[in-house]
């Protein structure tokens, strides 16, 4: 056969192959209709539905790696049934979700790799008109970075845990790649200032040092707003990531500028509903301890032990009094598990307060 013939061959069977998985999708949003239709039937009167299920949707996800024959890779597969499961979850009910905007921060671009493109988002302002927007009920999850693996903690957030009562559905890790970038009229040998927000320029410190020592650095209020100021402007960059670039129409200068190529920043869902254990879980508590010796290894004498896993902890000062501190601590395991319900227990009782933050599905992608 000719290469030609050859070629037509396979284009006739990846059309039947296409046709195939398009019936295949149908056949799931119809599936997907039937279950909307089914819980809405079973409410009770005055009883609100639930149609996002962070657990099951993990383990479709983890199951869909687990039996991946290739040749598209694990991380592939997971974010195409990442779209189908929104697109499908949309024809339930639109999730709305709010993040902390503008639109084209890093933020904007965690919450549509966690909850796919289908989801209604809305970008707000500050972190706390996040928590304001969940807790009244106004969206149904909120999105808000936590912290970086290159600056920390993003102490906004976990203050915020201090005033709200919600609770941590999930968690999404974000790689971060911040490109420099400008506009269609910047004059590339004039640069003057470079625009992004505080933590981005800490992160790409090393170079900027290195390339361009003398110009002069501007934080302000997030990346896309960095982005939005160079569009407009002769003679500056701005450092920001690829939602920001394709958002505002701006040309990448120079990629990935990081000073840590493994720079990345973990998100949090935050809504009302717990969440039950899939079997490969984190927990999120805060401990107020008595302002006395040996408080801090009363805190963490359970944890080790019973061999529990403990991924994150940090200090914040309490809203009690001065030189009082609460501490903000992460480990393996679901709040149901009967070894992390005596952990809880045994520290309850050595401890001023304990309140659970959430249990949730570790991060998929």
């Amino acid at each position: 056969m000719s290469e030609q013939d050859q070629l037509q061959g396979l284009r006739v069977r990846i059309d039947s192959l296409d046709e195939k998985i398009l019936e295949l999708i149908s056949e799931r949003a119809r599936c997907a209709e039937e279950v909307a239709r089914v819980k809405m039937a079973a409410l009770q009167p005055g009883e609100k539905p639930v149609f996002y299920r962070p657990e099951r949707e993990a383990w479709v996800l983890k199951h869909i790696m687990e039996i991946n024959p290739g040749p598209l890779g694990n991380e592939e597969v997971a974010r195409l049934f990442r779209e189908i499961m929104s697109s499908c979850l949309a024809l339930e009910h639109p999730l709305k979700v709010a993040y902390l905007g503008p639109e084209g921060t890093f933020t904007q671009a965690a919450t549509l790799k966690h909850f796919g493109h289908a989801v209604v988002s809305q970008p707000m302002a500050a972190i706390d008109e996040v928590f304001r927007e969940v807790a009244a009920g106004a969206v149904n999850f909120g999105v808000v970075p936590v912290e970086n693996s290159t600056e920390g903690a993003v102490n906004h957030t976990l203050d915020s845990f201090l005033e709200h009562d919600l609770v941590i559905c999930g968690e999404v890790e974000l790689r971060i790649h911040h490109h420099l970038l400008v506009g269609e009229n910047t004059k590339t040998n004039k640069l003057s200032r470079i625009y992004s927000h505080a933590q981005s320029l800490a992160q790409c410190r090393k170079w900027l040092d290195a390339h361009y020592p003398n110009v002069e650095r501007v934080a302000v209020s997030s990346n896309a707003d960095a982005a939005k100021r160079v569009k407009s402007e002769w003679s500056s960059a701005a450092i920001a990531g690829d939602m920001a670039a394709q958002l505002y129409g701006l040309t990448k200068l120079a990629e990935k500028i990081e000073d840590r190529p493994d720079n990345a920043t973990r998100f949090l869902i935050i809504g009302n509903q717990e969440v039950p254990p899939t079997g490969d879980d984190k927990t999120s508590i805060i401990v107020s301890t008595s302002n006395k010796p040996g408080a801090l290894h009363d805190l963490l004498a359970p944890f080790h032990q019973n061999g529990i896993d403990l991924t994150r902890i940090e200090t914040r000062p309490s809203r009690s009094g001065k030189w009082t501190y609460v501490f903000f601590i992460d480990f393996v395991g679901h709040q149901q598990d009967p070894l992390i319900r005596q952990v809880l227990e045994q520290i309850g009782q050595k401890t001023v307060a304990v309140k659970v933050l959430g249990s949730y599905p570790k991060a998929v992608l």
